[in-house]
């Protein structure tokens, strides 16, 4: 902006050779922090219940969780070389673009930026105003769940406009405090039973009810749909990589140590749902988005079920957080490159923050919220839906398509630039990559077949985007050519502070 601007107005960098770059304040530590703090929200609190009515027996669930975390695995084993390779804000957005181009990368960025992140952290918020109520007994009515939620979204913007270190702090704290209740989910009924107290029933891991899907394959897509919400954001340090100190060494460090954290509380509180509650009382529509409050309330008390919904609050406050901290970075990437509006790639002088593109994010999140709702409440399709199920659904089918083009873009990245230089390179190449791309593209046909409506919708968003970027091409061959603000850095390249210089535009 101008220097002429009053000191109240805000005050962005522009694309000049003296902008400053984002600052790498984030170490290790943190790092991990985002990655579970980014992962860790609703899903294995909220989700546990229609995986059991989705899949009908533990056998089946406790195998699919198990494939949930093996692809993310081998997800994290390609996203590792790529984020190493690649340390620039954005993540995939800047991945997509250096293996298939422009028009790629902008897709992933348009529904990043208007449904995916915007529904994930709408219905985080959403259940985090539930949780509210259920701990005070009384359930809000859906205007104030929608008021609430609108303003928790915005008063966590405002954190995150004030720097990525103060962000990556609440981070932290948030990730400390929900990792601690799920662990605590996952041990309460092995502490109950060394004090003496019998509340396992080994018996449970044998019951069986109908399931909702009619065959096996079905069964399986549908909970792996769930296990993946659950798991979504695996990948959540890659938008932050210039914002991270010593990327080469931190980044792979944040993504396995980030996944192992996560594998073992999530299979463990799985195993300590079946341990205690019936499947015939977790998959009552009532029961489904509460299992966790439903155990720890029957083994502690209603002052458990209180306990958890307070941990629920939590957990769901942090990846709220994580999101508002995390992808805003995605759309400043595309405004950098000068595929979106120029303002989103700009960063505030005093914050060093995206504010542009994390106030955008938040206006579309409080956007959706109030969408959703009044779909439900006008829309007979959507009337047997929750709020939560609605969004988070049509999210994990859109996302597991970006994430195969970019595990995708491991193999196209190792032909067209085989000499750039890779400090992490994905083991057992190209099987990693082929296998994770084959499981994907089995579960995005049977979500297809199972949930059409909610598989068209995450498609129809995506391809509204191709007019939206034409117009942006159009727009740029018309006008001066953009240049792009890339860090750069001096003398050490990954301790040292970016500094930025203009750079060509990346190739549309």
């Amino acid at each position: 902006m101008s220097s002429a601007a009053p000191p109240s107005a805000p005050s962005f960098t522009s694309d000049s050779p003296a902008s400053p770059g984002l600052l790498r304040v984030l170490g290790p530590g943190m790092a991990i922090a985002v990655v579970v703090g980014n992962t860790i929200g609703s899903g294995i609190f909220a989700k546990p219940g229609i995986i059991a009515a989705e899949g009908g027996s533990f056998p089946l669930i406790i195998s699919v969780w198990l494939v949930g975390t093996v692809l993310c695995v081998l997800g994290t084993l390609c996203l590792a070389e790529l984020a190493v390779m690649l340390p620039r804000a954005g993540g995939l957005y800047v991945y997509l673009r250096e293996a298939y181009g422009g028009t790629t990368a902008f897709l992933f960025g348009w529904q990043n930026l208007l449904f995916n992140r915007p529904a994930s952290t709408g219905a985080l918020a959403v259940i985090c105003v539930g949780a509210l109520g259920h701990a005070l007994g009384k359930p809000f009515p859906v205007p104030v769940a929608v008021l609430m939620a609108s303003s928790l979204v915005l008063g966590l913007s405002a954190i995150n406009i004030a720097g990525a270190l103060w962000g990556g702090w609440a981070q932290a704290v948030t990730t400390i405090i929900k990792g601690g209740f799920v662990a605590f989910v996952a041990l309460l009924p092995l502490a109950m039973e060394a004090l003496g107290y019998s509340v396992l029933d080994a018996a449970r891991f044998s019951e069986r009810v109908t399931p909702l899907q009619p065959s096996m394959a079905a069964q399986a897509a549908a909970v792996l749909l769930a296990v993946l919400w659950a798991y979504n954001g695996w990948e959540g340090v890659a938008p932050v990589a210039e914002e991270i100190r010593n990327p080469t060494r931190n980044i792979p460090i944040a993504l396995f140590g980030g996944i192992g954290i996560l594998a073992l509380l999530y299979l463990g509180a799985t195993v300590a749902y079946h341990s205690v509650i019936p499947m015939e009382e977790m998959i009552v529509p009532e029961n489904r988005q509460h299992v966790a409050e439903l155990m720890v309330k029957r083994l502690l008390g209603p002052v458990g079920g209180t306990l958890m919904s307070v941990g629920i609050m939590l957990s769901t406050l942090g990846t709220i957080n994580s999101n508002l901290l995390l992808y805003p970075r995605v759309t400043y990437a595309m405004g950098r490159d000068g595929s979106f509006f120029p303002i989103f790639g700009e960063v505030h002088v005093r914050f060093r923050t995206p504010v542009a593109a994390i106030l955008l994010q938040a206006i579309m999140t409080v956007t959706l919220i109030t969408i959703s709702a009044v779909l439900i409440e006008f829309v007979p399709y959507f009337r047997n839906h929750s709020i939560f199920n609605l969004l988070t659904d049509s999210v994990v089918f859109a996302c597991s398509i970006f994430y195969a083009l970019a595990v995708g873009a491991v193999v196209v990245l190792r032909r067209t630039q085989p000499d750039v230089p890779r400090p992490f390179r994905t083991p057992f190449y190209p099987v990693i990559p082929i296998a994770y791309l084959l499981v994907n593209a089995w579960f995005l046909y049977h979500v297809f077949l199972g949930q059409p409506v909610e598989a068209v919708v995450g498609l129809v968003l995506i391809g509204l985007g191709l007019p939206v970027y034409w117009w942006f091409r159009s727009r740029q061959a018309t006008s001066v050519p953009v240049t792009v603000v890339e860090p750069t850095r001096t003398v050490d390249p990954i301790e040292s502070e970016p500094v930025a210089v203009a750079a060509p535009t990346a190739p549309m």
